[in-house]
């Protein structure tokens, strides 16, 4: 069937150059038209797998029907025969992992704080209320539960049936204006001693009185936001975080196509800048009714400068920082905190005194590039892996010391004083990317790539023996939930060709799985979905570089070829799963069919191949990232296709490369195609940016090298971008701002494809339509039919 048969150039805005319409041929019996459709045209995979409160369901979000949303449905693993079902949602009570040591299980049911017994499977209402409910803790007392409303911690209590509430935190500096009676009063006492001896009852009857409970005592906080709000388990502390927030300036979106024909604006992020939050940890001693805030002054090097600056002379004041939430220890006032500075070079992890404020330096990890990996993360407000052990004594965290994100244990009561406190649990060329304690705590249970850098294995660790036992280590995504008991897994698997769905299995090394769902269509399987092979070529430093390799038959291929560039940066596509680029799979599938070979490059900065992979770009996006896929270049020439007739197109990221690709190495690629990119990163978002490139002011020079706007003079070959207007992460004003540079500068050879109604993902199947059609003819004009 034919692909859309008309090129032509967008002249929708900001246009530069026209071409007369072309026809394109499509060998393929895949239709553009429809594969753009994405899971409407594959099918709607199962998602967020999660278990039912007694073990016997797998809860499930699922489309099968393609309507509008996902529902939930079951299945129940014990009944032979049995298949998923559309739930009813008034029964619908799902396992919570964190009370699963508990007889009970409390939750927030529409405004309402309920109570489940797991042993006679009743349900009861504890309180209803118009406030929000949230943030539910358990308490080393299994009668006693915390739970949050408002700013406040309150706490039940089962046994006696009553509610109170422990916290009374307000806004404002607690100066409350004097009564005008105050000075009257003083006179009163002063001048009678009828009052006074009034005042002498009244206190002496106040100090006879039997107090259950203690008073709740204000505690202002100024205009500072407070968050995450914490109970100790055994209810003597409360954490809490203090957090002053800049002003930035926010970026505004507008929006053309409206129901009332008015143009109208919405608010989107700041841009990247130098100035962030200040943060406090505070703790109120709940005995001592007193609050005092941890000291991080004495946190290792916490005034040093980075490397970048060239300036060794420490900051005059403390660098800022942001603490991540408490992780208690249950049978001791201490608790583990993890601790980031704002500028991305260091994470500190302290073992802090509840009772004193004292805390001591467990872990500091630091890079000049930034923090981050898998377990660890690159985001300085995500929180990476910490916990205690069962024993209470052993801290487990994730560090990239030997290159590699693995787990670490800290002993925090040594017999012997003299033995190394940290010692590295796992280790090798290989990354664990999430970690969970069984309930007996002798094992934990990991993500990880370890069978190969593009599988996502399920594994066993027996803590006291470290011994490894593969659960689910075949080729494949293995995304696991277990059953409450941990005899069962439900597993979200995947591998190259074949999207998500659901299967079980015992939980058993190499364990067998049985498929649950089919989800995919008709049309979708009545095509031959190619494997991409998983290969790795030398880059031009010597280091393997990973990528997908899609080949035409012999007597198909064409001698052009496309090389695609995923987003994000720091993502992973070269692997042997499902792609969150399933559009670009099916799209790489109907070029290979029209002759092009496709490679799909995991450059560097991508996910997956340990630390010095992931900082490879710092300070110089556009630069080893770029090379990458230059040498990509040289490998599909070793493969026999022309240098001449290859092709570079991504998206966010990948948008990002391309333009550097056309602007930064001229005469490289005779086309690129350029959706949704950042064209220059000192107008992107800072959280991300900060990262990689530092801050505008300090580093300046890194933006000017990393943004293809100051390379727009550079333009040679035939350029198309693409970009939806109500983009609120890379914003439209970024490829305006570039437009204009190549009008001003004379460019003819570019043209620009707007999207009035599409942010930085597409949304409508017609959009992606028009999007990849012009990308297909693109390539098929540049790479095929002025080479015939």
């Amino acid at each position: 069937m034919p692909l859309n048969r008309f090129f032509s150039q967008c002249c929708f805005f900001l246009i530069a150059g026209f071409s007369a319409a072309q026809s394109v041929p499509n060998s393929s019996s895949l239709v553009l038209e429809e594969i753009m459709k994405g899971n409407e045209f594959i099918g709607h995979q199962p998602e967020n797998i999660r278990w039912s409160i007694d073990g016997k369901k797998i809860y499930f979000d699922w489309n099968p029907k393609n309507e509008p949303g996902n529902s939930t449905y079951e299945f129940e693993p014990a009944l032979k025969g049995s298949k998923p079902i559309l739930s009813d949602p008034k029964t619908i009570l799902e396992y919570d992992q964190t009370q699963s040591s508990y007889s009970d299980q409390y939750q927030i049911i529409g405004g309402s704080l309920t109570r489940y017994d797991k042993n006679s499977n009743q349900f009861t209402r504890i309180y209803s209320t118009t406030s929000d409910l949230h943030s539910i803790q358990r308490s080393n007392d299994p009668k006693t539960v915390y739970f949050q409303s408002g700013s406040n911690i309150f706490a039940y209590n089962r046994g006696l049936g009553n509610i109170l509430q422990l916290t009374d935190f307000r806004s404002g500096e607690g100066s409350e204006k004097k009564s005008d009676s105050t000075y009257l009063m003083k006179q009163q006492t002063e001048l009678f001693e009828f009052i006074r001896d009034q005042n002498e009852r009244t206190a002496w009857r106040k100090s006879k009185e039997i107090k259950l409970f203690r008073d709740v005592t204000p505690f202002y906080i100024g205009k500072d936001q407070i968050e995450q709000i914490q109970v100790s388990p055994n209810g003597r502390f409360v954490s809490f975080r203090l957090s002053d927030y800049p002003n930035s300036a926010e970026t505004k979106v507008e929006h053309h196509i409206s129901s009332k024909g008015y143009t109208y604006s919405s608010n989107a992020r700041a841009k990247v800048g130098e100035e962030e939050p200040t943060h406090r940890l505070g703790i109120l001693n709940m005995e001592k009714d007193t609050v005092y805030f941890v000291d991080l002054s004495k946190l290792t090097d916490i005034r040093k400068k980075p490397e970048y600056l060239n300036d060794t002379l420490p900051y005059s004041n403390d660098r800022k920082v942001v603490m991540h939430s408490l992780k208690f220890n249950k049978s001791s006032d201490q608790a583990v905190c993890d601790i980031r500075s704002y500028d991305n070079k260091d994470r500190w992890i302290i073992l802090i005194d509840l009772i004193t404020g004292n805390f001591t330096e467990i872990e500091r990890q630091h890079d000049e590039a930034w923090i981050g990996g898998p377990g660890i993360s690159g985001w300085n407000t995500e929180e990476g892996t910490l916990g205690w052990l069962n024993d209470n004594q052993t801290v487990y965290f994730q560090s990239e010391k030997t290159g590699y994100s693995h787990i670490y244990l800290y002993q925090t009561s040594p017999l012997i004083k003299t033995i190394q406190r940290t010692t590295a649990f796992t280790e090798g060329s290989w990354e664990i990317y999430n970690v969970s304690l069984s309930k007996d705590g002798k094992y934990f249970y990991v993500n990880a790539n370890r069978s190969h850098l593009g599988n996502r294995d399920f594994l066993k660790m027996e803590i006291a023996s470290r011994k490894i036992f593969p659960v689910m280590s075949n080729e494949g995504y293995h995304d696991v939930s277990l059953s409450p008991d941990e005899k069962t897994l439900a597993i979200r698997f995947s591998d190259k060709n074949t999207p998500w769905e659901l299967y079980t299995a015992v939980n058993t090394a190499n364990a067998t799985k049985t498929r649950i769902t089919y989800s995919t269509t008709k049309q979708f399987n009545a095509y031959q979905w190619r494997k991409p092979e998983v290969i790795t070529f030398k880059g031009s430093d010597g280091k393997d570089v990973y990528a997908r390799l899609y080949q035409p038959q012999i007597a198909q291929k064409n001698t052009a070829a496309v090389i695609f560039v995923h987003g994000a940066g720091y993502l992973q596509n070269a692997h042997n799963y499902w792609s969150n680029y399933y559009r670009e799979f099916m799209f790489h599938n109907l070029l290979v069919d029209n002759g092009f070979t496709v490679l799909d490059i995991d450059y560097r900065a991508s996910e997956g191949y340990g630390r010095d992979y992931r900082t490879a770009i710092y300070r110089h996006m556009g630069g080893r990232d770029l090379q990458d896929h230059l040498d990509g270049k040289d490998y599909l020439v070793s493969l026999g296709i022309d240098s001449n007739r290859i092709g570079i197109y991504g998206g966010s990221y990948g948008g990002f490369i391309t333009l550097m690709a056309m602007l930064s190495t001229p005469g490289e690629f005779p086309c690129g195609a350029a959706l949704r990119s950042v064209t220059d990163w000192a107008h992107y978002n800072h959280e991300y940016t900060s990262n990689i490139l530092n801050y505008p002011d300090t580093d300046p020079e890194a933006y000017r090298k990393s943004s293809p706007i100051y390379f727009a003079d550079n333009l040679q070959g035939k350029l198309v971008m693409l970009h939806g207007m109500v983009d609120d992460n890379v914003q439209f004003q970024d490829v305006v701002r570039l437009s204009q540079r190549f009008i001003e500068l004379h460019k003819t050879n570019w043209d620009l494809a707007v999207f009035p109604v599409e942010a930085h993902g597409f949304r409508e199947s017609y959009s992606w339509n028009d999007e990849y059609r012009r990308i297909y003819e693109l390539f098929y004009t540049e790479l095929v039919l002025k080479h015939k």
